[in-house]
């Protein structure tokens, strides 16, 4: 009778574990986003933000970059030193970090697909509805009108607000399909039920 109590135990203890499992199996992905200055301290670019603080009055610059980029470089130089001076007040940076960070490839994937893009290469800029890949001096004016159009509408669209993501979340708002949880705790609730049953039975 002991030895049957003690297996019932460890058994069920056993399911308990096997029951907690899709917690972890299933759990979303957490990205991992920087602001506009840590992206630079990540590439050890010095710049002088000035009064540049982040506000969500502002409208989001969203850039997929790798470290070490050079065109991701060379767009965080010019967003440093030039655009924040101009129209600093009207946007934030939120940047990730995509070569280094599996969760984040995938987040630009996701974007890009919901854009109709194919971003196959960093650094990948989106503003509102437009987007960029790559980047060159001779995009400046595109940015610069992305940043106005978005920033003067009403409704301001959000690519992450559409994909039901909250790009200053360490996970993402995205809600998850459950149906898997609950049919395996439906299981094991029968399986305990059915062991505690024929224990009683004998």
């Amino acid at each position: 009778m002991l030895e049957r109590g003690m297996f019932m135990k460890k058994y069920i203890t056993l399911l308990l574990l096997v029951l907690l499992m899709p917690t972890f199996v299933f759990a979303e992905p957490a990205y991992t986003s920087q602001t506009l200055k840590e992206a630079l301290e990540s590439e050890k670019i010095e710049a002088d933000l000035g009064d540049y603080s982040e506000s969500d009055e502002k409208v989001n610059i969203y850039l997929f970059r790798g470290d070490g980029c050079p065109h991701c470089q060379e767009f965080l130089e010019y967003v440093a030193n030039d655009l924040v001076k101009e129209m600093g007040d009207k946007f934030n940076v939120v940047s990730y970090e995509v070569w280094n960070d599996k969760n984040n490839a995938e987040l630009m994937e996701s974007i890009s697909k919901k854009l109709e893009d194919d971003a196959s290469g960093v650094p990948y800029i989106v503003i509102g509805d437009k987007s960029f890949s790559g980047y060159a001096e001779s995009m400046n004016d595109e940015i610069k009108e992305a940043i106005n159009t978005l920033y003067d509408s009403e409704e301001k669209y959000d690519v992450f607000t559409q994909l039901e993501i909250d790009p200053s979340a360490e996970k993402p708002a995205k809600k998850t399909d459950n149906t898997s949880i609950i049919v395996l705790t439906i299981m094991a609730s029968i399986t305990i039920i059915a062991l505690v049953v024929a224990s009683i039975k004998k």
